[in-house]
């Protein structure tokens, strides 16, 4: 996979969608008042499946691009086998505020496609992307043969507004001749383990610089994001009445406990950092994990695309990522997201956009192509096990903990993602040690949190 394509894919989880949420989230507000209304936006009874011989024209809007666009409009096409008269049109390399401005102006495409999972909410709560639950009801879809966490972020206060295309699942990673030369024997399964292992792996040069770190806890850096450690330690967001909660939650405090335990280890803040400057970019061949430069990390599944097609003499194994150890039911559990599908509001062919919705997230063998192509996780329980999917130990991991019932997303909020960059904002500022109350700064986060879920909720 080349690493061009892989930044605009699953780098994007939360860094791209960062730069895109505030803009996003306001343009979806304004395109649910300014989208054209009709039989076609996005409320009222399915719309008619189109003739066997129906000759029209689906425009798709995706982010995809170089070989991954090939892959996923080969996939697309495949709904010519049944509507041979059907073209689409993929027109890729579009981002999600491309998609809000074609809404607000009135000419979406048929189908939406985003990276953006932490935007969903606002695309239902707005109506920017049409309820799909007539069409799924009409056509007795079975949503059980999709894992429960992969439902909920593609749902908003129980509207389905979207479906699956593939998932992202994040593992552990660990270098296994540094494990050998350790005499380490298998993969940390608790933080405490983890701590051990990251001391026994660490390599110092002689004026105190690190040469090898264990593991690495900048945040955000690579895939260290607070959203996907948070699974390991039990860690929520959101509390049954719907507000931020991090600080009193013991789960958040022994996160960023375990996070200040790692930097001090290494020597403080400036040593981490001055490491860190020397890694090379994440979708780089120069990656610190792929040079050796980090012997474990947390990554999603697409990593053992890029370490087979950049370091394919790097030795690796895969895992569930380590736990909380007052946590010991969490392992084998990890945090997901993935890419999700959609009509889009005042879609001209919505009849035809869900047969091609329903052909690229429920069909077996377009969702084993892809995944083979994509090298992400097929997003329906027939596909894991289909045979032909390419599956190999390292990719094993991410098939297990994707069907092993403890998945965990983020939550769907009608406020994008600033929930998760007020988060990792405070880790890292807490990481460089300017925050000297925890739960005080927690507090505030918290306080930034439930004002902007109030003005939203307000109509703001």
């Amino acid at each position: 996979m080349s690493s061009t394509t892989q930044v605009s894919r699953s780098g994007r989880r939360w860094r791209g969608s960062i730069v895109l949420g505030a803009v996003t989230v306001a343009a979806l507000v304004s395109a649910c008042s300014g989208a054209a209304s009709g039989p076609n936006s996005g409320s009222g009874d399915a719309a008619a499946a189109p003739a066997a011989d129906a000759k029209l024209t689906l425009t798709v809007y995706s982010k995809f691009a170089d070989r991954e666009y090939n892959v996923v409009t080969a996939g697309l096409n495949k709904l010519k086998a049944k509507f041979p008269n059907i073209e689409i049109k993929h027109e890729g390399q579009q981002d999600d505020d491309k998609i809000t401005q074609s809404i607000r102006g009135g000419n979406p495409p048929d189908v939406a496609i985003s990276f953006f999972t932490d935007n969903l909410g606002a695309w239902c709560s707005t109506g920017s992307f049409q309820d799909l639950k007539p069409y799924i009801d009409r056509d007795k879809i079975d949503l059980t043969q999709i894992p429960d966490a992969v439902r909920s972020y593609t749902e908003f206060q129980g509207k389905r507004c979207a479906m699956p295309l593939l998932a992202d699942v994040y593992g552990f990673y660990y270098n296994k001749d540094m494990f050998a030369a350790k005499g380490i024997t298998s993969p940390p399964k608790t933080t405490s383990e983890l701590f051990e292992a990251t001391k026994k792996l660490t390599e110092f040069n002689p004026d105190g610089s690190i040469k090898v770190a264990g593991f690495l806890p900048s945040m955000p850096f690579y895939a260290n994001m607070a959203q996907y450690w948070a699974p390991n330690f039990g860690a929520s967001y959101l509390g049954p009445d719907g507000q931020s909660h991090l600080a009193d939650s013991p789960e958040w405090k022994a996160m960023f406990d375990f996070q200040k335990q790692l930097v001090d280890f290494y020597g403080g803040h400036a040593k981490v950092e001055q490491f860190k400057a020397g890694l090379g970019e994440e979708y780089s061949a120069d990656h610190g994990f792929q040079r050796g430069k980090l012997a474990m990390m947390i990554d999603g599944e697409y990593r053992t695309a890029f370490i087979k097609d950049q370091a394919p003499e790097l030795k690796f194994g895969t895992a569930a990522p380590p736990v909380l150890d007052s946590k010991p039911d969490r392992y084998g559990g990890a945090f997901t997201t993935g890419t999700i599908i959609a009509i889009p509001k005042g879609a001209k062919n919505p009849g035809a956009a869900w047969e091609l919705i329903k052909q690229v997230t429920l069909d077996t063998a377009t969702l084993v192509d892809l995944s083979n192509g994509l090298k992400n996780v097929p997003s329906t329980k027939a596909a894991l096990t289909d045979p032909k999917l390419e599956v190999n130990p390292e990719f094993k991991t991410f098939l297990d903990l994707y069907n092993g019932g403890k998945l965990l997303p983020n939550p769907s909020t009608p406020i994008g993602d600033a929930h998760l960059k007020a988060v990792n904002d405070f880790a890292e500022k807490w990481q460089a040690g300017n925050i000297p109350d925890m739960v005080a700064g927690l507090k505030q986060v918290d306080a930034q949190i439930n004002d902007e879920l109030a003005q939203k909720r307000a109509g703001g």
